[in-house]
């Protein structure tokens, strides 16, 4: 019979040493999820922690059955001897396929050893007791969605928790492992850093960097949309500062016009002011269709560059963001669309905005508030698995030097838990990551 363990931690990590102590370190854990762990006086106060669950696996870390006697299965009174559920998935074939396998040899072999005669009744009572714990044994593993990925090697185990660490979502992690499956031999999997840096690799590769468009029409036009509190104003700044403003000798290299469709909010056109009046820059507050295209075509002659700040909208309000999107149409169809969305945000969150500002047609995204979060797996795997491209990042709130060129370096260097080598990433990615803000300007 299967044997499955529950830890609890204040941590993932402080979880599964705790399961690793007990259970031995070929446990298999299947889920993560967040729980309060009462605390203090009387337990009146809680804190955040990690409830893990996992199955500990028959076979030690040799291949071989702990018991090296086979145990007969127990069905309803008589012993069918010698019945033992394989265990060793030491092959390069995904967990999920094995369950499948294992399911349809044992479910052939009780049928065998159940018929025939006439008195049928007591085995077949026992078979179905049998069969459904198989057939529950599969379905925990189907619903966890880790079947496919949580193996039986070490190697595989340690990158799918260095992996859940940096929060990348179950489908990357899940298309990650398979890849290592299909790309290393089993000798080779005992060698965790090659391994975990051709991981790294792929993850770079898995990052799409957006090329810059040059100023090859006036004006060119940037709108930034996203949801609220994401630093779309603070972002706009930032752009400014940095394609107006000659960082070095602080005189106007472009001219640049800011524009803000956000009357509604309470300060933030006058936030937008204080920043045009320091760079001496003008700002323009629009409140309808008409009047912002009135703004561009009074602007298009004298300015190189215009930035127009948006409302910031709920995903889940579709029909405020429909009258939006018919309001930006006054800019025209050569605009430059961004989606500002933060470093913090869950990446079920991401892909929910992703997919709602679709109709703005932004051609990358913005990631902001870098500095807040150590966790990087959620930007990555959700935009990878949307093939959106990234254009700028910020990591902080001062104008205009907490923005950057996004590079793929500045996530890969960011995820917890690799050992990164920067030299050997850096020759590989070394024409998409350039960095900083004066290289691209």
């Amino acid at each position: 019979m299967q044997e499955y363990f529950i830890e609890q931690g204040h941590t993932y990590a402080e979880a599964e040493r705790k399961a690793r102590e007990k259970y031995g370190e070929l446990i298999k854990v299947m889920l993560h999820e967040t729980i309060k762990i009462p605390g203090g006086f009387l337990n009146l106060f809680s804190r955040e922690g990690v409830r893990i669950t996992g199955i500990i696996p028959s076979f030690n870390r040799h291949g071989l059955p702990r018991d090296p006697i086979a145990q007969p299965v127990l069905v309803n009174g008589p012993l069918l001897p010698n019945v033992q559920l394989e265990g060793n998935f030491s092959h390069k074939e995904s967990s999920f396929n094995k369950v499948n396998k294992n399911f349809a040899e044992e479910k052939e072999k009780l049928l065998t050893l159940a018929g025939g005669g006439k008195n049928d009744g007591a085995k077949d009572g026992g078979l179905k007791e049998v069969l459904a714990e198989v057939r529950s044994i599969k379905e925990k593993l189907e619903s966890s969605g880790l079947a496919g990925s949580r193996e039986e090697h070490p190697t595989i185990n340690r990158l799918d928790d260095v992996l859940i660490l940096n929060d990348f979502t179950q489908s990357y992690r899940k298309a990650i492992l398979e890849r290592v499956w299909k790309s290393f031999s089993p000798n080779e999997l005992n060698n965790y850093d090659k391994v975990q840096d051709k991981v790294l690799e792929w993850i770079g590769e898995s990052i799409k960097i957006s090329e810059n468009e040059k100023f090859n029409v006036r004006p060119k036009i940037m709108i930034l949309v996203g949801p609220t509190g994401v630093g779309k104003t603070t972002t706009v700044a930032k752009l400014a500062a940095n394609f107006g403003i000659d960082s070095e000798k602080g005189h106007q290299i472009r001219r640049v016009a800011l524009v803000t469709i956000d009357a509604y909010r309470i300060g933030a056109k006058e936030q937008l002011e204080v920043y045009s009046d320091v760079m001496q820059f003008p700002c323009f507050p629009a409140r309808d269709y008409d009047e912002l295209k009135k703004i561009i075509a009074l602007n298009s002659d004298n300015t190189d560059l215009i930035i127009v700040d948006t409302i910031g909208k709920s995903p889940r309000d579709a029909v405020n963001l429909g009258e939006m999107k018919l309001f930006l149409d006054a800019c025209g169809t050569l605009t430059e669309v961004h989606l500002v969305v933060a470093a913090t945000t869950k990446s079920s969150d991401i892909k929910e905005i992703i997919k709602t500002f679709e109709p703005f047609h932004y051609r990358s995204v913005i990631i902001t508030k870098m500095d807040e979060t150590i966790r990087m797996g959620n930007v990555i795997s959700a935009l990878s698995e949307n093939a959106k491209s990234i254009s700028y990042t910020t990591d902080g709130q001062k104008v205009p030097v907490d923005i950057n060129k996004a590079s793929i370096m500045q996530f890969l260097i960011n995820l917890e838990g690799f050992k990164v080598n920067r030299v050997k990433l850096e020759e590989k990615f070394l024409r998409k990551s350039q960095g900083q803000m004066q290289s691209w300007r």
